[in-house]
């Protein structure tokens, strides 16, 4: 059943990659547990055998930054939904990165190839602490269909000015009230 790893081994790395979407869990006292779907596509890179990041993009909410900023600890799950069951987990903790940053501007060039994504605010940074692969017997099958191109065309149809009102507006405090570090991003 599960195993527990003190890195992400070659194996759990290749079915993290795999994988067309992936759910970020994190928590801070006196707030909600938050869990969020991330895309894996163009976004998620495994930079080492204890670290991962993923380029965030501007969305509903800002309560993973916010968690983060408060208290840190963060669990990223990927799920095989094809024909080897699997579920990965990796277990650490995290830090945002925001835009306009000199550490966001190398992160970007040295692993997205200096490309940023429509409506990008921050790079997620985990120190994986453990990773844990267990049977997925019971994760069902999906066909994957493609990706929904709706928020990378509300970002472009946003614009810059347009993304950084909403950031303004929707950005600054998580749905509890945490500050989320994001007017960083803002003042570039």
């Amino acid at each position: 059943m599960a195993k527990f790893f003190d890195s992400i081994t070659d194996p759990l790395r290749r079915i993290a990659e795999r994988q067309h979407i992936f759910f970020v869990a994190s928590a801070a006292e006196g707030a909600r547990v938050n869990v969020s779907p991330r895309p894996t596509r163009d976004t998620l890179r495994i930079t080492g055998p204890n670290e991962v990041i993923y380029l965030d993009m501007t969305g509903s909410g800002m309560e993973t930054a916010a968690h983060l900023k408060a208290d840190g600890r963060m669990t990223m799950m990927f799920c095989s939904f094809d024909a080897q069951p699997m579920i990965v987990r990796f277990f650490g903790t995290g830090r945002s990165v925001f835009r306009g940053s000199d550490e966001y501007q190398a992160l970007l060039d040295a692993h997205f190839d200096g490309k940023e994504l429509p409506g990008a605010r921050q790079i997620v940074v985990q120190t994986v602490e453990a990773a844990q692969s267990s049977c997925g017997y019971g994760v069902p099958f999906f066909e994957y269909q493609g990706e929904r191109p709706t928020l990378r065309e509300w970002s472009e149809r946003k614009g810059e000015d347009g993304i950084k009102a909403y950031w303004q507006d929707k950005g600054l405090a998580s749905q509890d009230g945490l500050p989320t570090g994001l007017e960083v991003a803002l003042e570039t």
